[in-house]
């Protein structure tokens, strides 16, 4: 049985968290240029990723949630029950990424200074804006020597090395406040309370043929599934797993 994932953040900052998280992920997927298209997903992903850093301060807002995060895990220090090896490692690591993140640059800084991704940047996002007429320097780019590409395509992605650990240890500790429990959403429709939390997590047999349309906030969500043959709301009761983190 195939198992279809979802995640759907409560809060615009964790939508944000997500997003680079994935786009960061796929920079590092197709930077090897393993197939002649994969240059086209790392430089839109690369973009895709200046243009999040425009929108906010990512450096000090994930330095300030590792902050909280440090404050709530020294919380459970000596307290019985808890596996105090596995909290000290937790410590160290957030305590380890937090010093990477803040030796940091800012966050596509140099990126955004590098002669050659500006001289791109702007004509990439055109409707078929990567041919050679419209991007004469990429067409050089691409058929230098493979090493060469690679090597350039390091310094990039090594400028967002600490935020990469930063975010993904974020979301793994976001992640694991809770586990997934089953439930029924009756007639295809579930709601619930959603208490402070960050994102949801919801996984269903691929199966059912059906897929989740969420809405909410961090105190309330509602869950409507949606038939993907047709794109009608479900009438069925679909049973599903969810965690609310």
């Amino acid at each position: 049985m195939i198992m279809l994932k979802f995640e759907h953040p409560l809060n615009e900052k964790v939508r944000i968290y997500l997003r680079i998280d994935t786009l960061i992920k796929q920079l590092h997927s197709s930077a090897s240029f393993e197939t002649p298209q994969a240059y086209q997903l790392f430089f839109r992903s690369l973009f895709d990723l200046m243009d999040l850093f425009e929108q906010i301060q990512i450096k000090s807002e994930i330095g300030k949630d590792l902050e909280k995060q440090k404050l709530a895990c020294k919380h459970w220090m000596g307290v019985a029950g808890v596996d105090q090896a596995i909290l000290t490692t937790i410590l160290n690591e957030i305590d380890t990424s937090f010093k990477q993140v803040m030796a940091a640059e800012r966050f596509g800084g140099s990126l955004k200074e590098d002669r050659f991704l500006s001289s791109i940047r702007q004509r990439f996002n055109l409707p078929g804006g990567t041919c050679c007429f419209d991007l004469p320097a990429l067409h050089y780019w691409l058929h230098l020597p493979l090493e060469q590409r690679l090597a350039d395509a390091k310094v990039w992605t090594d400028t967002l090395a600490p935020l990469k650990q930063a975010l993904a240890l974020m979301l793994r500790l976001t992640r694991e406040t809770s586990q997934l429990k089953p439930q029924i959403a009756r007639n295809g429709f579930f709601q619930s309370e959603a208490e402070d939390a960050h994102v949801l997590r919801l996984q269903l047999p691929v199966e059912l043929g059906v897929y989740p349309m969420i809405s909410g906030h961090k105190n309330r969500f509602a869950i409507k599934f949606m038939y993907f043959d047709t794109g009608n709301a479900c009438s069925q009761d679909i049973e599903f797993d969810l965690a609310i983190c």
